[in-house]
């Protein structure tokens, strides 16, 4: 039976999520249909600018986004301090971005007098809007509900788009975020539609490769010192995308190349995991990736006795 978002969702144990939406019945409603001879690749940057536009009025952050023709993958940053040191007026602005307010919102713009009421309104809504500012089911909630009304105008339809909810995977350290945003990069060259990371259209990974003064994505960093970024060096993560690259190949799944990026040292992470982590068929995500205590701590707070994924979190992220 699902589990309501809330219990998914730990913010205590990390702020990097990876979300996963899949359109409804797994057709190509976001490509090439070959089948009907329709084309609806452009759907694919709908998808890709409504991130960005969202990434810019919500406190979450893109890591790494892969849209596929059936299909897009996200990870997502929460930086909740930066929500809680908006002023109630930014706070207002942003959400005003995507959903008209209501007169008392404008009148409190306008600093126009309000009575008792209209200001214990006004402070309810900016309470309320600052924690959906930093919340994952509405960010997704304003990624998909636009795409799915523009695709059904287009196609003259009504019904749903997306096939029911999404799915969501917390990233419980370091070593699962990198593994995860590589896995989500590399999804055209897994699905052998692309040869290198910057031929990989729709993906971070190449946003990041030719349009790097572009500042929609979070940014890296060697250490954050307290600032919310990835924590890795930029230079180091776009290594590792084109070593897994070139390696991704089943008749090599496993091979180790003598040049094995030096980040995966750095993070205490095998190279043969981490390939075979890379190599897996599409499928529903884990709950959660990262090391085994990790994993029994973030299925404790979210009220679970066990989340799914301890054999590859062993793998993939062991502990000393």
């Amino acid at each position: 039976m699902p589990q309501p978002r809330k219990r998914l969702v730990s913010l205590d144990d990390t702020p990097y999520y990876h979300c996963i939406s899949r359109c409804v019945r797994r057709a190509f409603l976001c490509g090439n249909d070959p089948v009907s001879g329709f084309d609806f690749e452009h759907r694919r940057q709908w998808i890709v600018d409504r991130m960005k536009l969202l990434a810019s009025v919500f406190a979450i952050d893109l890591c790494a986004f892969a849209v596929m023709h059936n299909h897009y993958h996200v990870v997502l940053g929460i930086d909740t301090q930066k929500a809680h040191q908006w002023t109630d007026h930014e706070v207002a602005r942003r959400w005003t971005t995507l959903f008209s307010g209501p007169i008392v919102i404008h009148q409190f713009w306008a600093q126009t007098t309000l009575s008792s009421s209209e200001d214990a309104s006004v402070t309810n809504l900016i309470v309320t809007w600052r924690e959906r500012l930093m919340d994952l089911s509405w960010f997704m909630r304003c990624l998909n509900e636009p795409i799915a009304r523009m695709a059904n105008h287009e196609d003259r339809c009504s019904g749903r788009f997306w096939e029911g909810r999404f799915k969501s995977q917390a990233l419980l350290d370091e070593r699962a975020l990198l593994a995860c945003m590589a896995y989500v990069d590399l999804n055209p060259i897994r699905a052998a539609i692309a040869l290198t990371p910057e031929q990989s259209d729709f993906t971070s990974v190449q946003q990041r490769i030719l349009h790097p003064e572009d500042g929609s994505l979070q940014p890296f960093a060697a250490t954050t010192d307290g600032a919310f970024a990835i924590p890795f060096r930029l230079k180091d993560y776009l290594e590792l995308v084109d070593w897994a690259g070139r390696e991704i190949n089943p008749g090599k799944k496993g091979f180790i190349p003598a040049n094995t990026p030096p980040l995966l040292t750095r993070l205490g992470m095998d190279a043969a995991p981490v390939l075979d982590y890379l190599c897996r068929k599409e499928k529903q995500p884990y709950g959660a990736l990262g090391p085994v205590s990790r994993l029994r701590a973030f299925a404790h707070s979210i009220g679970q006795q066990f989340v799914k994924g301890l054999a590859v979190g062993r793998r993939l992220c062991p502990e000393s």
